[in-house]
């Protein structure tokens, strides 16, 4: 098998393909199998067969290969560099470039490794000059070039390469050398603010838009048209008539039943254009910018790089697209795809840093902050933003990101409260706040709703992925925007004629969440509760269908409000029947501890705990939920209830499927994540799943000629290739990644060296003048990859690609080399079992 790692998390390009074929943009490129070919010292060119490697290299990760007997040393070291210092973001080159910052910022002028004067002479003084530190890329990892699209990063490298800048501005002595480092220090708190303040103003933009667009559907304000009804009818009660508003039947002077149609129409025709405006959109200018994006959130924080992902146009598109698709009628949410515009802001606002923009392991730290944020936004709840982030989108979250997170988060929240979009000084229009308390009886239905939160949870990701997968084998695949304009179609003329389906999801859950307080008759009329609970139950299902196969369309789109919805409706259901039973029933021995003057069954509480538990089933989430929950609607009263209905739901989506919404997708569109958390791994060692040796192309220390090394680049796709001393012991040296190897080999022809240049990865350049005309290429070499016995377990593999973040490890026997592993094949793995 042979794996690819062109996979790389940056924004600054844009990908033009289309959503649906996303999945196909990552798949391998393999080639037939051929034995393995050296190249030996003779200098001849046997680079004329094909030779495949399991090259995962679309893993996060870091590149480094030891000798048996040096590998604990090698691993130790490096790891504790990891987490011994802080980190910086980079964003990645969009064209090749040494990334070496640390050496650039004191280094003394020297020439360059192919300056003419060089002519591929290796000398570490010329090329290790920080300052009286040595270069550790050149003796040890070796140089690097920016990482290419769909690739992934090395985490190690990154890392020590921020340790390394670091120690630069640390030594700098005097009042001016302090204040440099406080500067530095100081420049991600100033992102992290700019992110927070944007990341506010754009979610109270798309509130106001979403919700005018919402309501445009019905009708408009004769004294300001660019009010919604909300505005347009401040100040009037809900029970008197708002003279300001107009229906469109009004408007066309319809009568009786033509005014019901008139509106009916109105509103098909509005939300079949808002629905196919967004496609539109992201089809034409930013094809990342449809569903919800936290799947691939998760695999860039993971450490992927997937260009365009995080750009200008995709966060312009983003936001558009959720005005018109959330106004549409669609059974999608707009708080999910909030954690994805979150994340272009941070990344279009480190793009101004010239340290962060050139570190992507710290850019990652930012993005976790930035998805903190998002949570915030959408759902006015600050800890559960940071909780969120740590709990399900993050790969790697130690406490400094928490606390960077938190101001964030904080910033977030502060600037949409000061902006107040609702003007009702509530962060989210579904916030509320509930003090009745609950009784111990209670805690049965409860549970019962954690249940059927589970299996709510665990039919819709069943439901969601098998329409992913018809959709990939139908012919809808390639007219994406005409199955949004059917799918609009067909939403809109059935959630019309319900009276709950049609309004927008947060209308909805807001009025749900409410008590009974006499002003809204259709949920708290005992005679109408019937109706209600009919009208209640149709909701959930066309919730639940259209839900699943909204979600996986090329619109922006996200499952968390929906299911929300979806549960707060049975939720609702179940308070009311529980209140009818209390009411028809008063001394039944449940029904003691109710005082008789105040009410004893609050339904809302019931659709708080039923949109708690559908949510936690849908995503599997916990305590990030609960406390959401909790911001959600002010009570510490309901925090046992909420507790107990996510606990209780994720056992049961369990029982169908271990995986959330979110990792189904990533295993969908077959994403290089290797989640963080504990597996269960097989008992076998890593030679059993390994690429073996006569499988893998690898490079010889000598023997090479540029031409002879631009043939292997052209006749093979993969990222990287593992160099031996000698085609007969085939003693590890190092790996070169294909995006080193080509800038080298284009550095040495654009001094004028021939295709006939030997080039040289390992050992001694010859003496004299016979090395004048040689490629020195050892300094590209990775001369210290993370490697491990191939007869060590796979469990002790798969914890060093976790915690490590690897994206390959090559395996030795004594120092020499028996194959490779990457983050594909242990992802494989996962898969089967």
């Amino acid at each position: 098998m042979a794996v690819d790692s062109r996979n790389d998390i940056s924004a600054d390009g844009q990908l033009a393909t289309s959503t649906a074929s996303r999945s196909q943009s990552i798949e391998l490129e393999e080639s037939p199998e051929a034995p393995m070919i050296y190249s030996d010292d003779s200098g001849s060119n046997p680079w004329t067969d094909a030779n495949v490697y399991s090259g995962n290299s679309r893993q996060p990760a870091s590149k480094r290969n030891v000798n048996s007997a040096t590998s604990i040393f090698s691993i130790t070291k490096r790891v504790g560099s990891i987490f011994s210092g802080s980190s910086e973001t980079t964003p990645v080159p969009s064209s090749p470039e040494v990334v070496n910052e640390a050496a650039q910022l004191s280094h003394s002028g020297d020439s360059t490794p192919f300056s003419p004067s060089r002519r591929g002479r290796y000398s570490v003084e010329s090329t290790s000059t920080t300052k009286g530190l040595t270069d550790w890329t050149v003796q040890g990892s070796g140089q690097r070039v920016g990482y290419e699209d769909l690739s992934a990063i090395d985490w190690i490298h990154e890392y020590q390469k921020e340790r390394q800048r670091e120690q630069v501005y640390q030594r700098q002595q005097g009042i001016w050398g302090k204040l440099k480092l406080l500067a530095d220090s100081s420049e991600i708190w100033v992102i992290l603010i700019a992110t927070g303040v944007a990341v506010g103003v754009i979610a109270a933009g798309i509130d106001i838009v979403s919700n005018w667009l919402g309501d445009i559907k019905f009708g408009y304000c004769k004294s300001s048209f660019y009010l919604s009804q909300a505005f347009c009818c401040w100040g009037v009660d809900e029970k008197d008539v708002c003279n300001d508003w107009v229906s469109w039947g009004e408007a066309l002077h319809a009568k009786g039943g033509g005014s019901y149609v008139v509106s009916y129409l109105f509103y098909i025709v509005f939300g079949v254009i808002f629905g196919s405006s967004a496609s539109f959109l992201v089809l034409h200018y930013a094809p990342y910018a449809g569903q919800s994006g936290i799947p691939e959130i998760k695999t860039v924080l993971g450490g992927f790089i997937i260009r365009g992902f995080m750009g200008f146009w995709t966060l312009l598109t983003k936001t558009l697209g959720l005005c018109l698709a959330s106004a549409s009628g669609l059974w999608l949410g707009k708080e999910g795809p909030l954690v994805h515009v979150a994340c272009c802001c941070a990344n279009l606002a480190t793009r101004v840093s010239a340290t962060l923009r050139h570190n992507e392991a710290r850019k990652r730290e930012i993005f976790s902050a930035a998805a903190a944020a998002g949570i915030t936004v959408a759902f006015g709840a600050p800890i559960g933003g940071v909780l969120f982030s740590l709990e399900q989108v993050s790969y790697y979250f130690p406490d400094k990101t928490m606390w960077q997170s938190f101001v964030c988060a904080m910033v977030a929240s502060v600037s949409i409260q000061l902006l107040n979009p609702f003007r009702t000084g509530k962060l989210v229009l579904f916030q509320v706040i509930s003090s009745r308390p609950f009784h111990k009886f209670e805690l049965v239905p409860f549970i019962l709703l954690g249940i059927m939160g589970g299996i709510f949870g665990g039919l819709f990701i069943k439901l969601n992925m098998r329409i992913a997968r018809w959709r990939t084998g139908s012919r809808i695949l390639g007219y994406p925007l005409v199955e949004v304009i059917l799918l609009s179609l067909a939403t809109a003329i059935i959630n019309f004629p319900d009276p709950f389906s049609r309004l927008q999801n947060n209308i909805l859950v807001f009025r749900l969440f409410q008590e009974c307080n006499g002003n809204i008759t259709s949920l708290c009329s005992p005679d109408n509760y019937g109706t209600t609970m009919v009208l209640l139950l149709l909701v959930c299902v066309l919730g639940f269908f259209f839900t699943a196969y909204t979600y996986g369309t090329s619109i922006p789109s996200g499952v968390l409000m929906p299911s929300m919805a979806i549960g707060a409706c049975y939720g609702r259901m179940v308070g009311i029947a529980m209140e009818v039973w209390q009411k028809r029933h008063p001394d039944f021995f449940l029904f003691d501890a109710c005082l008789p003057d105040l009410p004893c069954i609050t339904p809302g509480v019931y659709a708080i705990v039923g949109a708690a538990s559908a949510l936690g089933g849908a995503t599997r989430l916990t305590v990030s939920l609960v406390v959401i929950m909790f911001e959600l609607t002010g009570a510490l009263t309901y925090v046992l209830p909420i507790m107990i209905a996510v606990m209780v739901s994720k056992w049961v989506g369990d029982a169908f499927e271990k995986k959330g919404i979110y990792e189904s997708w990533i295993q969908f569109h077959d994403y290089p994540y290797l989640d963080n958390k504990e597996e269960t791994i097989a008992d076998i060692t890593v030679a059993e799943i390994m690429t073996r040796l006569d499988e893998l192309v690898v490079l010889t220390a000598s023997g090479h000629t540029v031409d002879s090394l631009e043939h292997v680049l052209a006749t093979q796709n993969y990222k990287g290739f593992p160099v031996v001393a000698d085609s007969r012991e085939a003693i590890l040296l190092g790996y070169i990644s294909r995006s080193e190897l080509r800038y080298a080999l284009k550095q040495a022809q654009a001094i004028g060296l021939g295709g006939d240049a030997r080039c040289y990865l390992g050992g001694s350049l010859p003496p004299g003048d016979e090395g004048a005309n040689c490629v020195d290429l050892r300094q590209w070499v990775d001369q210290t990859p993370i490697t491990l016995q191939h007869r060590s377990s796979l469990q002790l593999a798969v914890s060093m690609f976790q915690k490590l973040g690897l994206r390959y490890m090559l395996l030795t026997m004594r120092g020499q080399l028996q194959g490779l592993i990457t983050k594909k094949d242990i992802c494989a793995k996962y898969t089967l079992q």
